[in-house]
């Protein structure tokens, strides 16, 4: 599955549908301590956390992981938002824990 078939999938709201929809999603990271995330990020994950500001974007570029998905509510910062439309990155958001979107991205992509 692509970033943007899970963008047009309907299952989650699109805060920023970035610039790289054609990316292969290839793993489900779930991490909301940014300083784990940035030593064991997964390349071309989409990344589940509660974290949304602009360090999580920062995270998500430096270990090339493939989309921010944000659980709980949880909204995204207006400067996490300002750079990851600079950068093009993918946020997607969701009312649901964060086990139920990893398993439900595992699902997908499997």
């Amino acid at each position: 599955m692509t970033v943007g078939e899970l963008c047009d999938s309907g299952k989650f709201k699109v805060i920023n549908r970035g610039d790289d929809t054609d990316r292969q999603i290839g793993a489900v990271f779930c991490c909301d301590l940014l300083s784990i995330a940035m030593s064991r990020g997964i390349e071309d994950a989409a990344w589940v956390t509660v974290m949304g500001n602009i360090n999580t974007v920062a995270v998500m570029a430096l270990t090339d992981m493939a989309l921010i998905v944000l659980a709980e509510g949880v909204q995204m910062d207006a400067p996490g938002l300002a750079k990851a439309q600079e950068e093009g990155s993918c946020v997607l958001a969701s009312e649901k824990p964060i086990f139920d979107i990893a398993l439900e991205i595992h699902e997908l992509i499997s």
